[in-house]
């Protein structure tokens, strides 16, 4: 396999780190081209001493002044740059063969689809591209060459348990064509699976985000509690997997050994299991067709015991509800969906919102914006993004 040229968005978050963890573990396969990251100096300062990229990039000039600083007083030679216009650059240079696309939010969309424009290999795990654009980016990638692989740990296990010749080129053909009946994504169901439903309002930010199998992000934590983190899957998975909302159903299974399966038209269900680390795909989407290896410790199916399954229970999850109420609705509801979310869990995390005033803030900010909005193109959907956190900051307004 050729040296990978690898540009990383958002290289200090949990994506990110796993994603440098694979690289240094073989680095005659990978070379790092530019690392990007938010607020967090010392952790971009570490990665760029360990892994020289020609570029970091951060958002806000006070930051870059910092970050510069300290490389030269390190003797890196790593350049620094600033702003949006800058994670396109080096999402879309021409060295870069592969780009790790991991910035959360909204603010990942641009640079990613530049990725895309640019043909590159696009390792998605920036949920909000496919949910805020999912046509848009679909189209982009196929008209230009780019190859997409998905690393969600739901997504990736899909990817990798369709028929080839359909995952690497879903818009060709159709599911049943493939002789899939159905795609089966599971879901932890998080830390309030079993919780009493009379005591959710209770619900602290601190618990929240104390997920049961998975550590990641605060946000991240938040909307797996909810299963809007599901609900924005199953959007992800009608756009890279060409499928329609039914075709499409979710899975509580508490373990996350079996990170999701495929039902064929003759009964078959391929399953894809695994330790849950995010590894895993990782390094499945960085080696794909090959295999490397992880870091990640075998499975022990002794240890897990057992698999449970369930279905989904939309009045303890009305979040998982309102994902696919948006999905049916097409448009831009799923962008307004998405940042109602983030202005919801921005304010849950803050304490200015109770837990149940998540989807109560989102069904509302729904409402308000249907038949405001259009999705013909990026800038108005970023337009419809707008509105959302416009009205949902209204809405918080009008509670307090």
């Amino acid at each position: 396999m050729a040296v990978q040229i690898l540009t990383v968005l958002g290289s200090t978050g949990s994506i990110g780190v796993s994603t440098l963890d694979v690289v240094a573990r073989h680095p005659d396969r990978y070379q790092v081209y530019a690392l990007t990251g938010a607020s967090q100096v010392d952790k971009l300062h570490a990665q760029c001493l360990a892994h020289r990229p020609r570029f970091a990039v951060v958002l806000d000039e006070q930051v870059a002044s910092q970050l510069h600083a300290m490389l030269r007083a390190s003797g890196s030679e790593t350049e620094v740059l600033c702003g949006e216009a800058a994670l396109e650059t080096v999402a879309s240079a021409p060295a870069v063969t592969s780009v790790m696309a991991a910035i959360v939010g909204a603010a990942g969309m641009r640079p990613t689809l530049a990725a895309a424009r640019a043909g590159k290999r696009v390792l998605l795990a920036n949920k909000e591209t496919l949910v805020l654009a999912g046509r848009l980016f679909m189209d982009e990638v196929t008209r230009c060459g780019a190859t997409l692989l998905p690393i969600d740990s739901e997504h990736n296990a899909i990817f990798q348990v369709l028929p080839r010749a359909y995952r690497e080129a879903p818009y060709a053909g159709s599911l049943r064509d493939a002789g899939v009946k159905r795609i089966l994504l599971t879901a932890s169901g998080g830390p309030f699976r079993t919780r009493p439903l009379e005591t959710l309002p209770q619900v602290t930010p601190d618990e929240a985000v104390r997920h049961p199998n998975w550590s990641m992000g605060r946000k991240i934590s938040v909307d797996s509690a909810s299963m809007m983190n599901k609900g924005l899957e199953v959007i992800e998975a009608r756009w890279l997997f060409n499928a329609g909302v039914d075709d499409i159903a979710v899975v509580v299974h508490p373990q996350s050994i079996v990170h999701s399966m495929v039902e064929y038209v003759d009964g078959s269900v391929l399953a894809q299991m695994g330790a849950p680390d995010m590894r895993t795909p990782i390094a499945y989407g960085m080696a794909y067709p090959e295999r490397v290896e992880s870091g990640v410790a075998s499975l022990d199916l002794f240890s897990v015991g057992r698999l449970d399954f369930e279905a989904p229970d939309f009045a303890r999850f009305p979040c998982l509800k309102l994902a696919f109420d948006a999905l049916r609705a097409g448009g831009a509801a799923t962008a307004v969906l998405n940042a109602a979310n983030e202005v919801a869990v921005e304010a849950f995390l803050d304490r200015r919102l109770g837990y149940t005033g998540i989807p109560a803030l989102i069904e509302a900010v729904l409402a308000e914006c249907d038949g405001q909005v259009q999705a013909e193109s990026i800038d108005a959907l970023l337009d419809a993004d707008a509105l959302a956190r416009e009205r949902a900051t209204a809405w918080l307004a009008r509670l307090r």
